[in-house]
């Protein structure tokens, strides 16, 4: 089969198309020839930093059909179609940037025929990250406020649907030329990230203060988030802490809760849900039409370089995909 692996850290160009004997499955484990794998930030990170056993195969989340099963597995067949995610935790050495993949079912579901593979692989790891930010993490509630930052971003639009399907009222923040987007999305309010004087703007759209905030740039906003945020609110950091950031003293004062989230979590304590367990609320979201998934745009394997570079250079709306 097809892979892309790195055997080195490095920047887009250490990647490369290979050849491999294609898996068997483990007795618990289930055989997926994958349909759509999308690109996600942390994807990019690992391959940079070399993280974990290498080679490795890029790639945290796919959709495809099941090939096989394990002799211990219950509940999936060959022909179910399926989408799984976690795949860029140490647990696995295989990402999904293949034409095949073996996966414990603990990170994997079945998927409604109504569903493509690319929206299913697009919304795997960034639906279980909202998921788990703005309702475990965030516990939030129809009567809340809540900032989304980054409105349109893979995360960010399925945060902002997640927000509003639950009743909270939602302020985004989004590039001047997609702040429609984010109204359509669900947002009550837009605001540009780039406004002259975002932290008096973001105080005006919610006057009585947020009660939750869901941040992918702590070192740019907060400062701003604990200054817009109420006494004894939620801020939810998923990413961004490899840049400098400080515990401001609003938060202290407000004693609000800065809480540092993973998704990977799930997949490397065992104390934590199951993957599968938060991602079949996410697909039963999507197939009932409460969340939409933006593709911007697809790659075939043999652009997986190009892949790596857009999704931390370009801008657009949603989220890219791989089809191998």
């Amino acid at each position: 089969m097809r892979a892309v692996q790195y055997e080195r850290a490095g920047d887009a160009s250490v990647l490369q198309l290979v050849d491999h004997e294609r898996p068997t499955p483990r007795r618990d484990e289930v055989l997926v020839a994958v349909r759509a794998a999308s690109v996600n930030p942390v994807d990019v990170k690992r391959r940079e930093l070399g993280t974990g056993p290498l080679p490795k195969v890029t790639g945290s989340d796919f959709a495809g059909e099941v090939i096989a099963v394990g002799e211990a597995v219950e509940g999936f067949s060959p022909g179910d179609r399926v989408c799984g995610t976690g795949l860029h935790t140490p647990r696995f050495q295989q990402g999904s940037f293949a034409e095949y993949v073996c996966v414990p079912t603990d990170v994997l579901v079945q998927l409604p025929g109504a569903i493509s593979y690319a929206d299913a692989a697009a919304v795997a790891l960034t639906g279980v990250t909202v998921w788990r930010g703005l309702l475990d993490h965030g516990r939030l509630r129809p009567t809340d406020t809540c900032l989304v930052h980054g409105g349109t971003g893979g995360v960010g639009h399925l945060a902002v649907q997640l927000a509003s399907h639950v009743g909270a009222t939602v302020v985004a923040t989004a590039a001047p030329d997609r702040m429609d987007a984010a109204a359509g999305f669900g947002a009550d309010t837009v605001l540009s990230y780039r406004h002259e004087d975002l932290p008096e703007a973001l105080a005006a759209a919610a006057p009585d203060g947020y009660d939750v905030v869901f941040d992918h740039r702590p070192g740019e906003y907060l400062e701003t988030d604990a200054r817009v945020t109420k006494f004894a609110g939620r801020i939810i950091i998923y990413s961004g802490l490899d840049t400098d950031c400080h515990l401001p003293m609003t938060a202290l004062y407000r004693e609000q809760t800065i809480q540092l989230m993973t998704m990977s979590n799930l997949v490397t304590r065992p104390t934590a849900p199951t993957v599968a367990s938060v991602l079949r609320r996410i697909i039963q979201l999507v197939h009932s039409g409460d969340l939409t998934v933006s593709v911007a745009r697809t790659f075939p394997l043999e652009k997986a370089r190009a892949a790596h570079r857009a999704v931390m250079e370009d801008s657009y709306v949603g989220k890219l995909v791989v089809t191998p």
